[in-house]
């Protein structure tokens, strides 16, 4: 087996402990903060934009943001399809009128004040969920008393709670710093791929490990794959309320530091002690293998775990090397996959399509449409396809297998997929009070499907527990006869 040690950026957590978040109530923000992007092969496809009539703009009397230092320049995962992958969400500075008013506010009304200006300005949804998104914000600012910025943090919780969107919440400056430092590169892990524990593996609300790096500490101490993890570092974790999040923010420090882990595998309880270390996340892994029963020739697999900039040069390399062998049949394994990089799951999309055929399409807060076609004629548009995909293939994983399936170029099996079809982008806020993450953009299938709480439906159902490196166990030699 041959594997891609390049550095992903999917997720919160894929530089150090890798976490995989789809059924996570923190799940959303799929971004890296980094003042430089990275660089990435150039994108095969191109956009077209169109406008749509805009919705009912937001409340125009706001109170002005504090003067602050540059807002981070943020790159989208599983988001813009703008091909330069950089934004910038400008912040004003307090005009003169407002000034005054402001600068008489106590720390925690400045801090609702900001928080509510930032998602005012970009929220997807103009409606605000059907809310007096303005009488929210007045209530907050100014009709409330706050003993601490810890009463106004949990005001600011359920204020957003109101939108009745997941993935827009507040971040606490703990949460947002880690967020930062694992999307950098500035913290050390253990080599754990972390999982929502799903119906297949029966162990309810809690946390897996979903795949454990071969060269990792949690590997080499002897934690594996579908491990259930009760306690790290004193923090407990079998209450039935854990996410990926809480146990992944235990898990990361300081490079040579330990972290004492206990997990539960097969109803027994086992400790271990890890050294945090710098790890590379393997995000694409390949193998040849046959179908039980025949089936007709060799089978390349491809595991895609995340989508980055560099994840379609790395599947072109893994099929000309499959293909060198004898592969004469491809499935793409997206089991697990949380999305990652849009344009990177676009890309390696379009290697199966011929030129100009839609992929996506990415409709923002003003109804402007962003449609997104192949540039290229692919690199195999004969070769029988099946992807593979399961309850937790979500975002960029479902932008792909929609573009592949719609297209006509694929046969999808598994079982239905999670349905995450919005887009998100964190903002930090002033004063060391965290940041914010916010739902910015929504996106249809080429067929304008909107999967978002919907997902893919399959077009053959099948198993999808079969081993992470035995993606052909899950498949009956007929699938590829579709």
């Amino acid at each position: 087996m041959r594997v891609s040690s390049a550095l992903s950026l999917s997720g919160f957590f894929l530089l150090s402990t890798t976490t995989h978040f789809p059924t996570d109530a923190f799940a959303p923000t799929l971004h890296s903060l980094t003042a430089t992007p990275p660089k990435s092969p150039p994108s095969r496809i191109h956009s077209r934009h169109s406008s749509l009539p805009e919705h009912n703009a937001s409340p125009s009397e706001q109170d002005p943001l504090p003067p602050s230092k540059p807002p981070l320049r943020s790159t989208l995962l599983t988001s813009s399809l703008s091909l330069l992958l950089c934004f910038l969400l400008p912040v004003s500075s307090p005009s003169p009128a407002n000034s005054a008013d402001y600068d008489s506010f106590t720390p925690s009304q400045r801090f609702l004040s900001e928080l509510w200006r930032v998602v005012d300005a970009s929220y997807l949804d103009r409606t605000f969920h059907s809310l007096d998104w303005f009488r929210l914000r007045q209530d907050a600012v100014y009709g409330k008393t706050y003993k601490s910025l810890s009463d106004a943090r949990a005001e600011a919780d359920a204020m957003l709670s109101q939108l009745g969107d997941r993935y827009t919440r507040y971040l606490p400056p703990a949460k947002y710093d880690s967020i930062v430092d694992a999307a950098t590169g500035n913290v050390c892990g253990v080599g754990v791929e972390l999982e929502p524990a799903t119906k297949t593996n029966r162990e309810g609300n809690r946390v897996v490990a979903g795949d454990v790096e071969a060269s990792g500490p949690a590997f080499m101490a002897g934690v594996r794959p579908g491990d259930v993890f009760v306690e790290a570092d004193g923090v407990r974790f079998d209450d039935g309320g854990a996410t990926p999040d809480d146990v992944a923010v235990v898990l990361r420090g300081r490079e040579g530091s330990k972290v004492g882990v206990v997990v539960e595998r097969e109803g027994k309880t086992l400790d271990f002690i890890l050294t945090r270390e710098p790890i590379k996340i393997t995000s694409v892994k390949w193998y040849l293998g046959e179908m039980k029963g025949g089936g007709g020739g060799k089978v390349g697999v491809i595991r895609i775990k995340n989508f980055s900039g560099t994840t379609a040069e790395t599947v072109k390399g893994a099929m000309a090397e499959l293909k060198g062998k004898g592969a004469r049949k491809w499935v793409l394994d997206l089991r697990g996959n949380p999305g990652g990089l849009l344009p990177g799951g676009v890309d390696t999309a379009s290697l199966f399509l011929e030129e100009d055929r839609p992929v996506v399409f990415v409709v923002n807060k003003n109804g402007v449409v962003d449609s997104q076609k192949t540039l290229t004629r692919g690199i195999d548009l004969d070769t029988p396809l099946v992807v593979l995909v399961d309850g937790n293939t979500a975002s960029a994983a479902e932008v792909m297998t929609a573009a592949l399936q719609e297209n006509k170029r694929a046969i999808v099996a598994g079982e239905q997929t999670f349905g995450k079809g919005i887009v998100q982008t964190i903002r930090q806020l002033g004063n060391g009070n965290g940041g914010v993450a916010v739902t910015i953009a929504r996106y249809e299938t080429p067929e304008h499907h909107d999967i978002n709480k919907q997902g893919i439906a399959v077009d053959v159902e099948t198993r999808t527990d079969c081993g992470k490196d035995d993606a052909l166990a899950c498949l009956p030699s007929e699938v590829f006869k579709n």
